[in-house]
């Protein structure tokens, strides 16, 4: 049961920074984990951060089920689709396929240029129709080991007139729909994952909560372009990591 809690912590930890929570959990499955395919239990435990961006953004789920806020919730419709064209397509052709190092450098980079234009003022100002598009894409992508949810999203985001709360807050909200579809995908084809894995996820949630609340303080409290620049920072850390070991 402690290698099940251990995964459920490294998720609920970094599922929020872009170092690639599913990347670092499909790592640690491979050898903690034998039951269950690395890939699919990375994808499963973001089932209990899904848990955490639900309750901690509970007035805002609200207002969208109630159809207060048509924006957000037309957003997150239509970013939902995309990804998950985008996500399921990838996962079918990369399951069975060894992956290579470095696209957490990319998110990197995307990062750094996410700090830069925020700092010259110099953002596009796309709107929220088009960055919903963009970051579907985006948030499609990160199926793929290594490649950051978060940082995919928040650089996608970034392109528009949104504000740092904004930013992070939709970016976050904007994974569960995507997450709800695959997990329930995953369990039909392989039950096994809620019979055995119900401690990785009460642990995901746990952690996913409390890192949340941290993460969203510390924004509140720094410049954008600083926290752009700490998250750059997590992406190369990451690289370095997933090359060491």
């Amino acid at each position: 049961m402690l290698d099940y809690v251990i995964l459920g912590i490294i998720q609920g930890i970094f599922e929020w920074i872009p170092i690639s929570s599913q990347g670092i959990v499909a790592m640690a499955s491979q050898f903690l984990i034998k039951e269950v395919h690395p890939l699919e239990m990375a994808l499963f435990l973001h089932l209990g951060t899904l848990l955490a961006v639900l309750i901690y953004f509970r007035k805002e789920w609200i207002e969208v089920f109630r159809f207060k806020n048509i924006s957000l919730l037309r957003f997150l419709v239509v970013s939902a689709a995309i990804s998950g064209i985008v996500g399921f397509a990838l996962y079918v052709l990369i399951k069975n396929i060894a992956l290579g190092n470095g696209l957490l450098v990319i998110t990197g980079f995307g990062l750094l240029l996410t700090a830069y234009f925020h700092k010259a003022k110099r953002m596009p100002g796309i709107n929220l129709n088009k960055l919903a598009v963009i970051t579907g894409i985006l948030q499609g992508l990160a199926v793929i080991p290594g490649l950051s949810r978060s940082g995919a999203t928040i650089f996608g985001l970034s392109l528009g007139k949104l504000n740092p709360e904004e930013i992070l807050k939709i970016s976050y909200m904007m994974s569960a729909p995507a997450v709800l579809g695959l997990t329930g995908f995953l369990f039909f084809k392989n039950p096994v994952l809620i019979s055995e894995c119900w401690p990785a996820l009460i642990f995901s949630f746990l952690a996913g909560f409390l890192t949340l609340d941290f993460l969203l303080k510390v924004a509140n409290k720094i410049d954008f372009f600083k926290f752009a620049l700490i998250f750059a920072l997590f992406c190369f850390l990451g690289a370095g990591l997933e090359i060491l070991f």
